[in-house]
């Protein structure tokens, strides 16, 4: 099951919460002066943990990567399509947000994202 690259922009190598290796893809999107981050979950191609288990620890290491203030992101994980029959497969976007606690972000609270949300954000000016 191989994930499109119309997902992603790179592959972000990052750790899980056992610090085993792991990988997803990632675009990062800005609009206004706020970063998009898109993480993409990769499947059989990621060789640890998937973005969902890991949102919280995942968005930090990105902000610390990439420069970004977890003030300025807006946080979206991905579940791409797969053209697989089954129906967990199918593509999905959901916005993440987090409570800041120190200098780490915790309590993932998850939103799918409709159709036209989806559009909206990814249609930059």
């Amino acid at each position: 099951m191989k994930v499109s690259d119309k997902y992603y922009d790179e592959i972000f190598d990052f750790l899980d919460q056992w610090d085993m290796p792991s990988k997803c893809g990632l675009k990062i999107i800005t609009k206004g002066n706020k970063k998009i981050i898109v993480v993409t979950e990769l499947y059989q191609d990621n060789p640890g943990t998937s973005v969902t288990y890991n949102g919280a620890s995942l968005a930090w290491q990105i902000c610390r990567a990439k420069g970004i203030k977890p003030e300025d992101m807006i946080y979206i994980e991905c579940n791409p399509d797969t053209n697989s029959k089954l129906s967990f497969y199918d593509e999905e976007f959901f916005e993440v947000s987090f409570e800041f606690q120190g200098d780490r972000l915790t309590n993932p609270t998850y939103k799918a994202l409709t159709s036209d949300e989806i559009r909206n954000y990814f249609k930059v000016f």
